[in-house]
């Protein structure tokens, strides 16, 4: 491997991390952690939603580095839309009074895959621009999981811990930060909905997508 595409790999990572703090995710998250009394757990959750984005990221973006597979416009729209309609029943989710703790175990790791199936394009369109070794590029999404990983863990941590600390003393005020979290993802996932049918055309003749 050159200089400069070790370089871009290891800043793969530091991409991964910035990555984590997308608007998308943090809503998604925030909807899900708002319901846990434990740090530890909310950082299960973390990493949870990173393995499960991950994975996607390998198997979908690595299948478009490998083969140079082109995602049409409308394909891609409906990936991102799939995460809008993920986001509004999440949020209508979270307003339940009760969780169903099965459900809630695998739920982050659920909303990753989507999230990453979402996103795979993208960053594997980014790949390619810069890197053009199929085993470099690989390289590069491995260690752009990783970060991702890592920076949602840290990123529901420091959701996670000013609402268990006033939850700890004000158990009503846990319950508001859940049903505002439910609200904030439906109008969230409303609001992308709307941008990927009005602006992206997704049921348009002829969508325009932009890869993010």
């Amino acid at each position: 491997m050159f200089p400069d595409t070790l370089t871009a790999i290891a800043l793969g990572a530091l991409l991964g991390l910035r990555h984590a703090t997308d608007s998308d995710h943090v809503v998604a998250v925030t909807a899900i952690v708002s319901r846990e009394r434990s740090l530890a757990r909310a950082a299960g959750i973390g990493a949870l939603w990173g393995v499960g984005h991950t994975i996607t990221l390998l198997v979908v973006g690595g299948a478009i580095v490998t083969f140079r597979l082109v995602i049409p416009p409308r394909v891609g729209l409906a990936l991102e839309f799939g995460v809008a309609l993920m986001l509004i029943v999440l949020g209508f989710t979270n307003l339940r009074a009760r969780d169903d703790a099965p459900r809630a175990a695998i739920r982050p790791f659920l909303v990753g895959l989507v999230h990453g199936l979402a996103g795979s394009a993208a960053v594997a369109l980014l790949v390619l621009a810069t890197i053009r070794g199929t085993f470099e590029a690989l390289a590069y999404l491995f260690v752009f999981g990783v970060g991702t990983i890592a920076g949602m863990t840290a990123v529901t941590m420091l959701l996670a811990a000013p609402t268990l600390f006033a939850g700890a003393r004000v158990s009503r005020f846990q319950s508001g930060i859940r049903l505002a979290a439910g609200a904030l993802s439906i109008a969230f996932g409303l609001m992308l909905a709307r941008e990927l049918i009005v602006d992206g055309g997704l049921f348009a003749a002829v969508p325009a997508w932009d890869p993010r």
